[in-house]
């Protein structure tokens, strides 16, 4: 398959392939530089940016399981001020052929508008992914995503601050995921992504604590595969036309296939990337191969070609 073929687009955006890293797993690209070929993929989502710096959550912060991995990083960060310093700089030089989206975090609704509108001027990427997983501190804890005026509220103040395409991450945790995409999009969304990582705690029974430093933490690996491209189909089916980014599980190029044929058009790559830099690159070529050995012409022929049973 040649590389054109490859090609994918979401919300005006046109990635060279559909296989991008998730946030929080590339950093700022220029971490991944020595490790990864990061001008072989579609793009990558650059760690949480908040307004203000943020330390993060106490160690230790990750753990291994036999069913994956699990994190409590607390959406650490520098703070969209050193990361416009540092960070942005180095990815306008660096990254040419990625599409690079920024993660956005707050602590309240307000603060997701006010990072875009600090982020707007930079160069060197192209969308927002606006994380409404994280909790909403002035309203005691829950989740932007779960609280419709609260979500509306973090979107229009973002929409308002750019033009740039923005993504809206979804907690797999939402009952009715369909309907808080619609939502999102309702408020100016562009795009959704789904899903985020799942709450999970595992035991340290040695000590009878928790593995984490923080308690309780996020699940990611490939467990997380079936719950994502499920999440996907039914965004799908609530919004046939909008950009959808899979996220959960990638282990093989057969992974992606799934979440194209659910209806996903970029496809991002997490836990597995973490413990091999090399297989974010590898799943672009055995993609390729798997396409040619099934005669499909152009990646954009898989997308939302999932035949449900009747």
């Amino acid at each position: 398959m040649s590389r054109s073929a490859l090609e994918v687009t979401a919300a005006g955006l046109t990635f060279q392939n559909p296989v991008i890293l998730a946030a929080g797993t590339a950093a700022y690209g220029r971490e991944l530089a020595d490790v990864m070929p990061l001008e072989s993929l579609g793009g990558f989502v650059t760690k949480a940016v908040s307004l203000e710096p943020r330390g993060g959550a106490p160690a230790p912060r990750v753990g291994d399981f036999d069913g994956g991995m699990i994190n409590a990083v607390g959406l650490a960060n520098p703070g969209v001020e050193r990361v416009l310093a540092e960070d942005m700089p180095w990815i306008a030089d660096h990254v040419r052929r990625p599409r690079v989206l920024v993660n956005v975090v707050g602590r309240e609704a307000a603060d997701f508008g006010k990072v875009v509108e600090r982020m707007e001027p930079a160069d060197g990427f192209q969308g927002f992914e606006l994380n409404v997983s994280c909790p909403n501190v002035k309203q005691g804890g829950m989740e932007f995503g779960a609280d419709p005026d609260a979500l509306s509220e973090v979107i229009r103040g973002a929409r308002a601050a750019t033009k740039r395409p923005i993504f809206v991450k979804l907690s797999p945790t939402l009952p009715r995921v369909g309907e808080v995409a619609q939502r999102a999009v309702d408020a100016g969304a562009d795009g959704i992504t789904v899903i985020n990582t799942i709450p999970g705690l595992v035991v340290d029974v040695e000590r009878r604590r928790p593995l984490l430093g923080f308690g309780s933490g996020g699940v990611s690996g490939p467990g997380l595969l079936a719950v994502g491209v499920l999440a996907v189909w039914r965004v799908r089916q609530a919004l046939p036309k909008v950009p959808i980014i899979g996220a959960g599980g990638v282990q093989h190029a057969t992974d992606v296939v799934q979440y194209l044929m659910a209806g996903a058009s970029v496809v991002a790559v997490g836990t597995s990337g973490l413990a091999d830099p090399k297989l974010p690159a590898r799943l672009v070529r055995d993609l390729s191969h798997w396409c040619d050995r099934h005669g499909v012409a152009r990646l954009t022929d898989l997308i939302g070609t999932l035949e449900w049973p009747t």
